[in-house]
């Protein structure tokens, strides 16, 4: 594999800081933010880059005003900026006074400070951006089963075996835990979230039921629903929430959760190859949190939900925009089939288009009737998603 991934958000990094004097990029740590900043840097001609966790750049900020103004005519990029919140008003000053496009990019984990401080003094002048760990279409298809297995943290995916990947990943948890939660600002019981987090990763892709967990956990449910937002917040996990809709139809109104990165949650649950995750009650639940994220890392702008009624009528994810709808199943299976039920589903819905996402042997689409077609993760992600809603049956 090549030495440099190119990450799909470098184009729109570069366009942002032609349109806005201060750019963020925020994401877990150790996704990848520094390494694809510093590789954008190179096509500047004048650039500054300080990491705020080594003592020797946090020095340069005791007087911010009087060294922003030295390096005025630098691209002065802020590593880690969530170590110095204060900074963000002094910021504001500057880019008002200067009043040009693409002065700062700063990069940080989210927490509670980061993102208040960033949206009250920089409110107008500040693009936000999310990064990811790798996503499928930055990789390659034929590295699916790696990337599914050991997740999309570059570390964790580039590692030299399984193994060193499953010691990267027991100690990212670990460190997490242990000191990025303390240092982003929240107040929390380590052991309580720890062992939330894994009752999240067994159940990952069902519906979350706050009053269960709670119960397990020996704590209340309003103590699991705010450790599950720092879960959010720190992007461990994402909420889906349900579909709403005015049919006559009782529909369940609690959220799914999922773990992220499924290198994490095999971590979490202490899978430790592909074959292992085969034989696991997990196996379909993993794959519908991996299809899923990629899903979401791609199409950004769609909104998403899933639906199910009381009576079991479900579809996995409902894509929106305006006034159209897609539908999409998650079935790990070389030949994957759907239920009355789910073509009753598309009707009350009225969906233009479904897709079943499998991981096939051979084909990479085809239709099951004009409604509905089966194909594999890849394919999915490398078409226009507006045109998936208008493809020709």
């Amino acid at each position: 594999m090549k030495e440099y991934i190119e990450r799909k958000l470098t184009e729109t990094i570069i366009n942002r800081l032609k349109q806005f004097p201060v750019v963020a990029v925020l994401g877990p740590r150790q996704c990848g933010k520094s390494t694809l900043v510093k590789q954008i840097l190179k096509n500047f001609s004048s650039s500054l880059y300080l990491d705020l966790e080594l003592q020797s750049d946090y020095n340069k900020l005791n007087d911010p005003e009087a060294f922003f103004v030295f390096n005025k005519n630098n691209l002065i990029c802020l590593d880690e900026i969530q170590r110095k919140p204060d900074i963000f008003p002094i910021i504001r000053g500057i880019v008002d006074k200067t009043t040009y496009k693409g002065q700062f990019i700063i990069l940080g984990s989210a927490s509670p400070i980061l993102l208040r401080q960033s949206s009250e003094s920089l409110a107008g002048r500040i693009a936000l951006l999310d990064l990811t760990p790798f996503t499928l279409l930055e990789l390659d298809s034929s590295y699916l089963i790696r990337h599914w297995q050991r997740g999309g943290f570059p570390d964790s995916f580039l590692a030299d075996s399984d193994k060193t990947s499953i010691i990267w990943r027991e100690n990212f948890i670990r460190t997490y835990l242990e000191r990025d939660i303390p240092s982003l600002g929240f107040r929390i019981t380590t052991n309580i979230i720890h062992r939330l987090w894994i009752m999240l990763a067994h159940t990952s892709g069902q519906i979350f039921n706050s009053s269960k967990l709670g119960a397990s956990l020996g704590v209340s449910y309003s103590t699991v629903r705010t450790y599950l937002e720092i879960l959010e917040q720190t992007y461990m996990v994402r909420i889906l929430q349900p579909y709403y809709t005015n049919i006559k139809k009782r529909l369940i109104k609690s959220p799914k959760v999922y773990i992220r990165d499924t290198g994490i949650l095999h971590s979490l649950l202490g899978i430790e190859d592909h074959n292992s995750l085969m034989g696991n009650p997990v196996y379909g639940n993993s794959w519908e949190s991996y299809a899923l994220e990629q899903i979401s890392s791609q199409f950004p702008r769609w909104s998403k939900s899933f639906y199910r009624t009381a009576a079991g009528a479900e579809i996995d994810l409902i894509l929106e925009k305006g006034d159209h709808r897609i539908a999409v199943e998650f079935k790990v299976s070389t030949a994957p089939k759907v239920t009355t039920g789910f073509y009753n589903v598309l009707e009350d819905l009225n969906i233009e288009k479904a897709f079943v996402i499998a991981p096939l042997l051979n084909d990479k689409f085809y239709p099951l009737n004009d409604k509905c077609n089966v194909c594999t993760l890849d394919w999915f992600l490398s078409q226009k998603i507006e045109d998936l809603v208008f493809l020709p049956t």
